[in-house]
């Protein structure tokens, strides 16, 4: 099997470029490499390699700036993955592409399933909305992941920036009002590797998180708790407290039945594996508790 994996520089496209390893040959481009917001870029990657599998882990994904750039983020999150399902069609290989739980309003009191209504809030959740249906109008084979809250040991994120503030702060304050499923990278990652490994011959889109649920607040505490970092206060507050240029849903719970059901795999509980994630990070990079 020959896998193409995009945004190789980016926390997602990182962990897949190590787990797809044992599946075959696996090239993982950076932006130099494959450009989203440049069509041609992305047909001569696709056409020099010629892919069995597209893993396409490249995202504009500045939530609150896409608000100002919406040319930018609709270039890389709508038209290039419209090239990449063109290019994917026309070679028979199988488009997999991630999407969000902010192709939603949160305003639905359960979890979202894939079948739902679709009403985003910010142009960041239009944007990818917009790439999903230009994957499903292309014809290719596809698997469309909708994800949730996404951190990683590297890059920027959350739970990274969690750690350095309860490290350097005496008191934070943290949105106790949006509720989602935090997940790892590494989980997305060995799932989409497991879902590989079974060649079924399915398309589709299926929401992928890790199992449960709690605020960016019970999130934080985790953290604080996992780390050793307690020393710090942690005040919750409600949205409008903290003003953001894009609205975020207040529930971004995904329904992952389908997933489960369809491909035979368990997802872990955000908080277990929310704490192995953070054990990795003091393992790698110990954070100290004094001040």
């Amino acid at each position: 099997m020959k896998l193409l994996v995009t945004g190789k520089t980016g926390q997602l496209g990182w962990e897949l470029e190590r787990v797809l390893q044992d599946l075959g040959e696996v090239q993982a481009l950076d932006r130099k490499g494959l450009d989203l917001s440049l069509p041609d870029s992305i047909s001569k990657a696709v056409r020099a390699f010629r892919p069995d599998v597209i893993v396409n882990a490249a995202a504009y994904t500045a939530v609150d700036k896409a608000e100002a750039e919406p040319a930018l983020a609709r270039a890389i999150n709508a038209a290039g993955p419209a090239v990449l399902a063109d290019e994917a069609r026309k070679l028979g290989a199988l488009l997999i592409h991630y999407s969000t739980d902010y192709v939603f309003d949160g305003r639905k009191d359960s979890p979202y399933t894939e079948d739902d209504a679709i009403h985003p809030l910010s142009g960041y959740g239009q944007t990818k909305w917009e790439g999903e249906q230009a994957i499903l109008a292309s014809g290719c084979r596809h698997l469309i992941f909708r994800t949730s809250w996404v951190y990683s040991p590297r890059g920027k994120n959350f739970m990274l920036t969690m750690l350095r503030l309860l490290r350097e702060k005496p008191q934070i304050s943290v949105v106790n009002d949006q509720i989602g499923a935090p997940t790892s990278t590494r989980l997305i990652a060995g799932a989409t590797a497991q879902v590989l490994k079974q060649h079924k011959d399915l398309s589709g889109i299926f929401h992928l998180t890790a199992s449960g649920s709690t605020s960016w607040y019970g999130f934080t505490r985790l953290i604080a708790e996992a780390s050793g970092l307690l020393s710090a206060r942690i005040a919750p507050i409600a949205s409008s407290d903290y003003p953001t240029a894009a609205r975020r849903p207040l529930n971004s719970r995904l329904d992952c039945s389908r997933f489960v059901s369809s491909f035979g795999l368990q997802l872990p509980d955000w908080d277990i594996e929310a704490r192995r994630i953070v054990a990795s990070i003091l393992a790698s990079t110990p954070v100290s508790s004094s001040r």
